[in-house]
């Protein structure tokens, strides 16, 4: 087994960030990588974060590990994607083409690491033109589970053998395990990122998951949401003071629902559940695997989501049962307000309930954080490419490929996985579309769709229920102009996104919704079984 000392790396850094002209030498006993990013997965939809979706083996890693209740993301797809890679903001690496950034496999491929990738890419090129050494997956931003789409690639090559049985979420691990066992072969440490397209529509679930949760969602998403709520307090993700916001007025009580939307809406939530659950069924093959080839200790696994829920209402083809490929599910606004309980708004919203994720560390060789604590740290998906950076003792180049690179924007969480209070960021900064934010200290500052500015106080407010902007106009001011200097001097934004924001409060979801489909006429649910009749086929 390869084993390391967190403690007697060697690498220079100068305000918390790695700055060195080249790149460190290989070595043979450094830790093992794998980081996980799942798809428009809310909050609180692993079990450790409150689901009453069933995760046991990503709980049993959070419950041996580190939790966060403070990492952000940047509420949108292409740019946590962008950020997760290199270190830097969205615009400040250069967008999707990256071309003034380095991504964390193409530093960690110069360090002498052997660097894979399984799952969605959704960036331009592809992985191996990125430093990644192996790659399966699909360039898309979302694809068919069962049959895929025509950009799914295998080490550059196009891919297309969607055999009877095909699912991406299982063929992403079957590939990360091939890469990882080639991996091991070569001696070299290993990076291997995994980036599920699940839970991201088209709700699309194997028959047999998604019958696990047959009924479970009966009583509706006003009851579930409060169930969440009170197992993420005893859980001390939240104090007992901590009030639960408030379900939106386009948000119908599940008691208003007719009986056929009831039905709907519950299958649907059935059919997310279930691809949740195939995630955690994956995790699981993945870490007996590690066990199997005594790699599992020396290392270090990060699990977190791209953006909060999604709720945008996009359902075609609802005719058919969602473990038939000719389906495409989605869910609305109802069960996203469940996904990022406790939170406000949703995927592209900057508001709590669009960029807080789930962050799980686990390391049995390298966390000195007490197993199963949680910290209220807050850190940001900039910060994992400095981290791996710096537990590999990898140094971070000033040019790479005959291009200037910019520096890293993130910080190492190495300290906060050891159990320490880590250098926070002077500021964090948000952006999508017109939805902004920053946040300095415990206070942020956030506007929706354009819409006024709006100012919480995190520490007391974390779910953003008191609007302090009237009685703070300066401390307002003060973090607007914060906002356009990190959008214009740090991320370099384009003009168009860095308008005035609006007078108005904005108080609709982002994206688009179209008006609330009625469940199916028959009575029956997506299993085939009459409403409100078990079914005998689980």
């Amino acid at each position: 087994m390869r084993r390391v000392s967190v403690f007697t790396l060697v690498f220079l850094t100068v305000g918390g960030f790695l700055c060195n002209t080249g790149f460190a030498r290989t070595g043979t006993d450094r830790p093992n990588f794998v980081v996980v990013m799942v798809d428009d997965l809310g909050f609180s939809d692993f079990g450790c974060y409150g689901s009453e979706i069933e995760t046991p083996h990503i709980d049993r890693l959070a419950a041996n590990g580190l939790r966060f209740t403070q990492f952000y993301n940047t509420a949108k797809c292409h740019s946590s994607r962008i950020c997760l890679l290199t270190g830097l903001y969205t615009f400040q690496a250069g967008n999707s083409a990256m071309d003034k950034a380095v991504t964390f496999a193409e530093v960690l491929r110069e360090a002498g690491y052997f660097t894979a990738m399984a799952g969605k890419w959704h960036l331009k090129q592809e992985p191996t033109d990125r430093g990644f050494m192996r790659y399966w997956g699909h360039l898309s931003g979302a694809t068919n589970f069962f049959t895929g789409d025509n950009t799914f690639r295998y080490n550059g090559e196009k891919w297309s053998d969607f055999k009877e049985g095909f699912y991406t979420t299982d063929a992403n691990v079957d590939y990360a395990i091939q890469f990882i066992d080639e991996a091991i072969a070569t001696g070299k440490p290993f990076l291997q990122y995994i980036a599920f397209n699940a839970p991201h529509y088209p709700l699309q679930a194997k028959k047999k998951d998604v019958l696990k949760y047959d009924g479970r969602y009966d009583t509706g998403w006003d009851a579930i949401r409060k169930q969440r709520f009170a197992r993420q307090q005893k859980m001390g993700l939240f104090s007992s003071d901590v009030r639960l916001s408030d379900r939106p007025d386009y948000v119908p009580a599940w008691s208003k629902l007719t009986d056929g939307e009831k039905q709907w809406d519950a299958d649907r939530m059935e059919a997310f559940a279930a691809m949740v659950d195939s995630v955690d069924q994956n995790m699981g093959r993945l870490i007996a695997h590690l066990k199997a080839k005594n790699v599992f200790d020396n290392t270090l696994i990060l699990i977190c989501s791209d953006n909060g829920a999604c709720p945008f209402e996009r359902t075609r083809g609802k005719e058919y049962k969602p473990w038939d490929p000719k389906s495409y599910w989605c869910y609305d606004p109802g069960w996203a307000h469940v996904g990022n309980t406790p939170f406000r708004w949703y995927k592209q919203n900057q508001h709590e309930g669009g960029i807080a994720s789930p962050l799980i560390a686990h390391w049995p060789e390298g966390l000195k954080a007490k197993a199963g604590s949680i910290t209220k740290q807050p850190g940001h998906l900039i910060d994992i490419s400095a981290t791996l950076a710096d537990i590999a003792g990898a140094r971070y180049p000033t040019t790479y490929a005959g291009r200037d690179i910019t520096p890293l924007q993130g910080k190492s969480l190495l300290p906060v996985l050891q159990g320490k209070q880590r250098q926070p960021h002077d500021w964090l900064y948000f952006q999508f579309s017109n939805n902004r934010a920053i946040r300095k200290g415990d206070w942020k500052l956030v506007s929706a769709r354009g819409g006024k500015w709006e100012l919480y106080n995190l520490a007391d407010d974390r779910n953003e229920l008191n609007d302090l902007s009237a009685k703070h106009p300066q401390r307002v001011k003060e973090l607007q102009a914060l906002w356009h200097h990190a959008a214009t001097e740090v991320d370099g934004a384009p003009k168009n996104l860095r308008k005035p924001a609006g007078h108005s409060l904005q108080t609709f979801p982002a994206g688009s919704m179209t008006k609330r489909q009625a469940g199916p006429k028959t009575g029956k649910s997506s299993s085939g079984k009459q409403k409100g009749k078990k079914s005998k086929s689980r």
